[in-house]
């Protein structure tokens, strides 16, 4: 649930909903649409800064899901609200490709994190000759 205290913050050019910032202290916090703290308590135009530097680019970025002994699954986002946040197996935009769907708490857990450069990459069907 979103904490009432919690102040909506728009991108200045649409006004599309970039994140949040909330109080702490006598400083704000800028928070990401997953609910994920982008900031230290700073002041307010600084948080605003935050939010507009990271923008909404990273929504259709791949990310990583972490599992219980298995390998981390390439996952996109599909949904992500103050109620949910939801994924599916990436489809490496194949029309036809057969996608698994998760549904996790926001804030979005800490096994739901950005893909990195030692990830494993499902596209690579060979390895190196």
């Amino acid at each position: 649930m979103l904490p009432a205290d919690w102040i909506p913050h728009r991108r200045p050019d649409d006004r599309e909903h970039i994140g949040w910032i909330r109080p702490d202290g006598d400083g704000w916090v800028a928070v990401s649409l997953l609910g994920h703290a982008l900031t230290e308590p700073v002041d307010w135009l600084d948080a605003e800064e935050a939010l507009d530097a990271t923008g909404l680019s990273w929504l259709g970025d791949v990310w990583m899901l972490e599992g219980d002994g298995v390998e981390p699954i390439r996952v996109r986002l599909v949904e992500v609200t103050p109620e949910r946040v939801v994924v599916q197996t990436d489809d490496f935009g194949a029309i036809d490709a057969p996608v698994v769907r998760f549904e996790l708490p926001w804030p979005a857990p800490a096994r739901l994190r950005p893909r990195r450069s030692d990830d494993p990459d499902e596209r690579v069907v060979f390895g190196p000759a």
